[in-house]
């Protein structure tokens, strides 16, 4: 094909993809062409999320930490979500204790730890046997574990006006009350993307 026969051909096939483009079918007397192997346009239509002012209603305190999750933490992730649906309770009390969970065990379901372990602390929240939160098949249950930390929250007059950190260290009783705060962003993130899965 020579030079200026390609110019004419590419810039008639530009013209006609512009044309389409910007306003539809350039000729109202052409038939409609069929494609022959269409396949149907995906659309992303994003899931109604939850408000991020209703999941983060006080703003974060302090730097954020993140990790990346592993596909067993992730299933840790719905299993709290699902939990909190079950005790009726919303997206914020989800974001509760998604952070509390990152915070105590990085959300992976631990056993006995022996000398590594906070006396016989375990499960995703370091609940005790000892300190009447279950046996340890029940603590190490992410749906029990979960029930029982948010029955602790459901307890707790006003926690829905309290910050994350302040609402954690009510039902944990931590040594360290603020560590919480750190993990608010990615619990709101984590609650955001799974909480209509």
């Amino acid at each position: 094909m020579n030079t200026i026969m390609r110019k004419s051909v590419l810039g008639i096939a530009g013209l006609a993809f512009a044309g389409g483009m910007a306003a539809g079918p350039l000729s109202t007397d052409a038939p409609a062409a069929t494609p022959v192997d269409a396949a149907p346009v995906a659309v992303a239509v994003q899931a109604d999320k939850p408000d991020t002012g209703k999941l983060i209603p006080h703003g974060v305190q302090g730097a954020q930490s993140r990790i990346d999750l592993s596909d067993e933490q992730t299933a840790n992730v719905k299993a709290i979500i699902a939990a909190t649906k079950k005790a009726g309770m919303d997206e914020r009390a989800a974001v509760v204790s998604i952070a509390t969970a990152l915070q105590e065990s990085k959300l992976e379901n631990l056993g006995h730890l022996g000398d590594r372990n906070d006396h016989d602390s375990q499960g995703l929240f370091q609940q005790r046997p000892s300190s009447g939160w279950g046996t340890v098949e029940q603590i190490t249950d992410p749906e029990y574990s979960t029930l029982a930390f948010l029955k602790g929250l459901k307890q707790v007059d006003g926690w829905q006006d309290m910050p994350l950190t302040e609402a954690a260290q009510t039902v944990q009783v931590s040594a360290y009350p603020d560590h919480y705060a750190q993990w608010e962003q990615q619990a709101a993130d984590l609650v955001a993307e799974h909480w209509n899965n």
